[in-house]
């Protein structure tokens, strides 16, 4: 019963997390401002970090954990830099 609710949860998960991503991705377009602009792309690591999970349990392989920790990773990294750009005008001190 699981492994039916699942071969049809799992599509329809990936269908919304891609609409979500466009969404973001619009706002990241379209913004009125810069931090407007990062939140969307902040979003957006952690939508493509969503879809690997999903996509780690839809194809049963531990390889896609692997890079949604580094989309993780970097989305964090990009985020604090791009912050701090915006509060200090300097990245790097």
């Amino acid at each position: 019963m699981s492994g039916q609710i699942l071969a049809w949860a799992l599509p329809i998960s990936l269908a919304m997390l891609a609409l979500a991503m466009l969404m973001a991705t619009l706002r990241l377009l379209i913004g009125p401002s810069a931090q407007d602009r990062v939140m969307a792309l902040d979003c957006i690591y952690a939508l493509s970090m969503f879809v690997m999970l999903t996509l780690s349990i839809y194809y049963d392989s531990g390889a896609y954990f692997e890079a949604a920790l580094l989309i993780a990773l970097l989305g964090f990294v990009s985020t604090t830099a791009m912050a701090k750009f915006l509060l200090r005008g300097e990245v790097i001190e």
